[in-house]
């Protein structure tokens, strides 16, 4: 028997602004282009959850954020800041994984299948590796488990935040 964890980090790059940035919690973050007023140019790459409650998603263009949310943080993309913080979380998520696949910035795939012996068993995993990365990392990330890869993914977005 195959089983699969997706882990997804959740809403990655505002999550590590306001882990960051403290003084960030529990307001509307937007990264992406600069919205200049309701008057700039490009997209909304990522959005945290209190920016997804006024209607603003990734790839939506930024003055159509702006329109929907006046007040939100709105900030350019800091890779600098995302990769290592990426880096630390799949390097947890290797660790506890017999095969390992890096889907992203922020999503990987694990095989747990000679760790675990049924789902049951492997939903307590996933809760264990969710506990692992927040305490460590600070940022929550959501998982599905499944025995394959598409299975799995839909799961983890199944309940997401």
């Amino acid at each position: 028997m195959r089983v699969i964890l997706h882990v997804d980090l959740d809403a990655f790059f505002p999550s590590v602004e306001v882990r960051e940035h403290p003084e960030l919690k529990g307001k509307p973050v937007i990264i992406g282009a600069d919205p200049k007023e309701g008057k700039g140019r490009g997209v909304v790459s990522s959005a945290s959850y209190e920016a997804r409650k006024f209607g603003i998603k990734s790839a939506m263009p930024i003055t159509r954020a702006w329109k929907l949310c006046h007040d939100g943080v709105y900030l350019r993309p800091h890779f600098d800041l995302y990769i290592p913080a990426s880096n630390s979380v799949m390097k947890i998520l290797k660790s506890n994984a017999d095969k390992f696949e890096q889907g992203g910035i922020d999503e990987a795939y694990l095989d747990i299948s000679n760790r675990v012996k049924d789902f049951d068993e492997a939903r307590e995993f996933a809760k264990q590796l969710m506990e692992e990365v927040l305490e460590k990392e600070k940022l929550t990330c959501s998982v599905g488990v499944g025995p394959n890869k598409m299975i799995a993914k839909i799961a983890s977005d199944f309940k997401k935040p």
